[in-house]
């Protein structure tokens, strides 16, 4: 048997890839200085891959910021203001990124969403009836020649058609009227790859893990039929992960392809599928190492599972892409029995090498030594927190008084204006900030030093939010890193890496907590700086929590017991922080469920079953305790929730804001034909943008708005929080937004008073 994996982490071992870019973005290196770094990072990796004895390597699974987006720029799947754009062609792929505001130019950035069940971000294209589709991109080309010229036979990856078709939007024209031209184009692909000396390529196709039925079935089996007719000498690889391909298995094994990949970790009938039958003239990619985890693997039991397959030929794989762990275990600092159960990208490598050998027959050594980390409990139970969660019963997920009693009762409590306007919770994360939390960290400042400096920034940003006249103030969570590895590092059960370093989108990556053990809380952990801030104002601050299911999303989750007990141990947690808020004068609670749609499972028959009907009363159980005065707000971004609105309804918070400007407001139709009842903060300007919006931008944006949802229901925010933008950029726009919020309010009062 040989090896492979689908992809590497491309943001380099110290997050080189991110540093490099940001300069460049800032002026401070050439795009050719850039390029060269990029080249050299590229070369870096495969060269490690090689080292680590991986037979499959791929190319191409580099990108600036997105592989879609690559893809589509690859093709010509471009706006036509972009295209006129006079910048470079690397500064017009920014621009779809990231938006561009200039002397050039107005443009705002494509949508952004998470790439399946992950918290990766991909960037969405855009078809319309002047998409003209064409091969004008080089990179694929470029990357596979910088592989080859130094002695390493690469295999291309791209996006496959039928997933790019999927995850893109379309103006005024549908999928099945782009598929000639995209058969075409990616035939040229295979074409000058072919001509270039490459044996496979990869087509990466994860929507096959999803209900592939009716309309959805025909146009995979449209593609597929034309695109094959003509493969230029190239061996084919469609590749899946996220999940099992139960609607087209038997169309996969019958298409003229030379391999298969399958995921065994998270498809759930990948293995009964394989075993009703897999032809011989075929290889078998079968992802069986967790690209999405970071435990080591159990080599008896994936070994086991490979021996049962009926495959002729397999090729021992990951998963997924390695892109959703960290880069290595070697910088971090953990002890050796807490290290020896981690498994980075690097260490990964290793598994798939030292699961070959077993196979081979000469890996007894490897596989005592493995099967050591799995004789016994890694941790001893938190009885307490078992005790507790035993005691829960079908109440305790239950708030009262009603929704509509609650909205009454808390109108005359905050006596708000119409349209009342807030921000998500954080402000700028400068280098000042980071620097003295770090200091902190390090023990290099005292306590009364640390506290003095982020006190004085939340008096700072306190009085301009009064001073531009907000309605619902926040402290800025200048204290925070993050905001699951804020609450992480205050819970019991977690651990905390030093380099865990994951890419989110861009050049922003995230550093996922890991749960070790039983969660619960020992101590308040946000009430001092809520507390505090309350104090300098008479007007409401909002008390700033990550709700459960985020948390366990956005952390290397346990595999020893379910994600379900987890994330109630972890609610638990955070309702003893929102009973201690309350307590403290807090009125009004936001409780972030950014990650409630992650792990939602990718199938619809499974959304309910398997996930929501327990992660949503998680969330409930988190404010179910609260006083009717008490406003529970939540948050959520970056997913698609139009499909979930009745589960959304059903975690019963007070208000919801959610990210709508990228998506062009098209929850909003969700909302209205579900008769949604909680009042709704839908974004009005993009934050992951640099650029500002204007005054009358975002009064079009709240007309919108109003013709979708009654204004005594609305609220006026950005789409998310604004730790990652400049000064200028938060303020510009928020000050922007206040604006255009008064403004708008004034003529609806003008119109009552007509």
């Amino acid at each position: 048997m040989t090896t492979s994996i689908i992809g590497f982490p491309r943001i380099g071992e110290n997050r080189e890839l991110k540093f490099n870019t940001e300069k460049y973005w800032r002026n401070e290196i050439t795009e050719d200085e850039l390029q060269q770094f990029a080249k050299d990072l590229r070369l870096k990796h495969w060269q490690l891959i090689k080292d680590a004895g991986i037979n499959g390597i791929p190319s191409n699974d580099f990108s600036f910021f997105d592989t879609t987006l690559d893809t589509a720029c690859l093709f010509n799947i471009i706006p036509d203001a972009v295209k006129q754009l006079n910048l470079s062609t690397l500064d017009k792929y920014f621009a779809l990124a990231r938006g561009y505001q200039g002397d050039k130019g107005d443009i705002k950035a494509l949508p952004m969403k998470k790439w399946f069940n992950t918290n990766y971000h991909y960037l969405v294209p855009q078809f319309s009836k002047s998409t003209d589709i064409k091969l004008v991109g080089d990179k694929i080309f470029n990357e596979y020649q910088e592989a080859k010229d130094t002695g390493i036979q690469t295999r291309p990856v791209i996006v496959g058609p039928f997933t790019l078709l999927s995850l893109s939007e379309f103006k005024d024209v549908q999928a099945s009227d782009f598929i000639d031209d995209l058969v075409k184009v990616y035939q040229a692909v295979f074409e000058k790859l072919a001509a270039q000396g490459a044996e496979w390529i990869q087509l990466d196709e994860p929507e096959l893990v999803k209900d592939v039925l009716g309309d959805n079935k025909i146009l995979f089996k449209t593609i597929y039929d034309k695109l094959l007719q003509n493969k230029f000498g190239l061996k084919i690889l469609i590749q899946t992960y996220f999940g099992d391909v139960r609607d087209v298995y038997n169309d996969l094994i019958n298409l003229p392809i030379e391999g298969i990949g399958l995921d065994f970790i998270e498809g759930r009938k990948t293995k009964e599928l394989v075993q009703s039958g897999f032809p011989d003239n075929k290889i078998l990619f079968a992802g069986v190492v967790n690209g999405k985890n970071i435990w080591r693997n159990h080599y008896e039991t994936t070994t086991d599972l490979i021996k049962s397959l009926p495959a002729k030929n397999i090729v021992i794989s990951t998963s997924c892409s390695l892109l959703h762990v960290p880069f290595t275990i070697e910088n971090e600092t953990f002890p050796t029995e807490i290290k020896q159960h981690f498994a980075y990208a690097k260490e990964k490598l290793r598994e798939l090498d030292d699961i070959q050998t077993i196979l081979s027959g000469n890996g007894q050594a490897v596989e005592s030594k493995n099967k050591h980390l799995f004789e016994k409990p890694r941790v001893k139970p938190n009885k307490s927190v078992h005790e507790r969660v035993a005691k829960l019963t079908e109440d305790s997920f239950v708030r009262h008084p009603s929704l509509e009693e609650r909205a009454s009762i808390q109108k005359k409590e905050f006596n708000l204006p119409l349209l009342p306007t807030t921000t998500i919770g954080s402000f700028p994360q400068t280098r000042e900030v980071k620097k003295t939390r770090a200091q902190f960290r390090h023990h290099e400042i005292s306590q009364e030093a640390y506290d003095k400096f982020i006190a004085g920034h939340i008096d700072e940003w306190l009085k301009w939010q009064e001073d531009i006249g907000l309605d619902v103030l926040v402290h800025g969570e200048f204290e925070r890193n993050d905001m699951v590895e804020y609450f992480g590092q205050n819970l019991d059960g977690y651990l905390f890496s030093k380099n865990g370093w994951v890419q989110s989108y861009g050049t922003r990556g995230v550093k996922p907590p890991i749960i070790w053990g039983d969660i619960a809380r020992n101590h308040p952990i946000t009430v001092k700086w809520s507390k505090y801030a309350q104090s300098k104002t008479d007007k409401i601050v909002k008390g700033m929590l990550t709700g459960p299911v985020t948390i366990l999303n956005w952390s290397f989750p346990r595999e020893d017991i379910s994600i379900k007990d987890s994330t109630i141990q972890i609610a638990l947690a955070i309702q003893d922080e929102v009973l201690d808020l309350e307590k403290n004068g807090i009125k009004i609670i936001q409780i972030d469920e950014a990650a409630l749609r992650e792990k939602l499972p990718l199938r619809k028959t499974d959304w309910y079953s398997e996930y929501l009907d327990w992660a949503v009363p998680a969330f409930r159980l988190v404010h179910s305790k609260v006083k009717p005065t008490t406003q529970i707000h939540t948050h959520m971004c970056y997913s698609e929730f139009t499909d979930i609105i009745p589960a959304i309804q059903n975690m019963d918070a007070d208000v919801i804001s959610f990210e709508a400007s990228r998506s062009n407001l098209e929850i909003l139709d969700a909302l209205q034909k579900e008769h949604f009842k909680l009042q709704v903060g839908p974004g009005v300007y993009d934050i992951h943008s640099p650029r500002i919006p204007s005054i009358e931008e975002i009064k079009t944006t709240i007309h919108k708005i109003l013709e979708k949802v009654p204004e005594q229901k609305v609220w006026i925010n950005p789409d998310c929080g604004l730790k990652t933008r400049g000064i200028h950029e938060a303020k510009a726009s928020v000050e922007n937004l206040t604006t255009a919020a008064k403004e708008v309010r004034e003529e609806l009062l003008i119109h009552d008073r007509n």
